[in-house]
């Protein structure tokens, strides 16, 4: 088994350079390129199977209000770009994703945020949410039968691009605290 590693708030995100499904096309993708941009990353297990198109799709919806906060959605799962195509031309509920589709078949990318799952072979439901600069600041997983809230995700990004104190069930609009 290789060696485990993890990533957690504040560490620099791991770049990498690999090939993706969007939008019809086959594109190669760098996690580097999206300095400058927020970017929620989330893995899911695999592709063709019960909740994960739940979730795709659902950030597919809400992938312009993400958008409207400098933000980038990146999907990953240890399957090919090919497998990541078919599947969007399977699944109607996946017709409209407009956000990349990662490959990552030998698990590279998962093992470095620490959500492979050495066992399966699979990619552990992990998200993260990267500043601008290239640094995590949120990390969520969650077990492979539940599903996360994109709307959970856009209040804590929100949260995250005030810079000030957001107390408990703070929302976009809402005050901050004084330190």
């Amino acid at each position: 088994m290789s060696e485990r590693t993890s990533c957690t708030i504040d560490d620099l995100a791991p770049d990498f350079e690999a090939d993706a499904y969007h939008t019809g096309k086959f594109v190669k993708i760098k996690l580097g390129d999206y300095k400058g941009k927020w970017v929620v990353l989330f893995f899911y297990p695999a592709d063709f199977t019960f909740v994960c198109p739940t979730e795709l799709e659902g950030f597919s919806r809400d992938y312009e209000k993400f958008k409207s906060k400098n933000a980038e959605i990146l999907a990953v799962s240890v399957d090919t770009h090919y497998v990541h195509k078919a599947w969007v031309q399977f699944d109607k509920r996946l017709s409209t994703i407009t956000y990349p589709m990662v490959a990552d078949r030998k698990g590279d990318i998962s093992r470095a945020f620490g959500v492979l799952n050495e066992f399966t072979g699979n990619s552990r439901r992990g998200l993260f949410i990267i500043n601008p600069e290239g640094y995590i600041r949120y990390v969520v997983l969650t077990p492979d039968e539940v599903g996360r809230s994109t709307e959970e995700t856009y209040r804590v990004l929100c949260a995250l691009q005030t810079g000030g104190l957001c107390p408990v069930n703070w929302e976009e609009g809402n005050e901050t605290l004084e330190a």
